[in-house]
């Protein structure tokens, strides 16, 4: 427990310090890979290797685990991930930003919350579009299957 506080005092501190900072709030950290497809692991430049990488999970959306309780979950899980990494890899490539913004801890402390824009949209609207996603107000989590 006094290590989490240790890394969440290091990392509050460095969001200004040590992230690529736009000016209207929004920030630009390299994506290293997609956990699934809400959660993103970047790289926050300045970070002692230690505290690296960190997870970033898209604020206000629900996408179904990997390790689902059934069959469908697990299926429906997929299909976001490989969604969100198309996404990233189609930023990546075109060089498009991906940026992140409305930074806070998640209500366990062990990743990041944060709203994730990709080439100006926002990610978490358009899993949510594309059905592979649902709102989610950091109550009880539905079941998908």
């Amino acid at each position: 427990m006094l290590r989490r506080l240790l890394i969440a005092l290091c990392l509050c501190a460095a969001f200004p310090a040590f992230a690529n900072v736009i000016t209207d709030g929004r920030y630009e950290w390299p994506v290293l890979s997609v956990v699934d497809g809400d959660t993103l692991k970047v790289h926050l430049p300045g970070l002692p290797m230690e505290l690296q990488p960190v997870k970033v999970r898209v604020r206000g959306i629900d996408t179904p685990e990997l390790k689902g309780k059934c069959a469908s979950e697990k299926k429906m899980a997929q299909a976001a991930s490989s969604f969100t990494g198309r996404l990233v890899d189609a930023a990546r490539v075109a060089g498009r930003p991906i940026y992140f913004s409305r930074i806070d801890w998640d209500k366990y402390g062990g990743r990041i919350d944060a709203d994730v824009a990709i080439d100006g949209r926002s990610l978490g609207d358009m899993l949510v579009g594309a059905g592979l996603a649902r709102r989610y107000d950091g109550g009880k989590r539905l079941g998908w299957c």
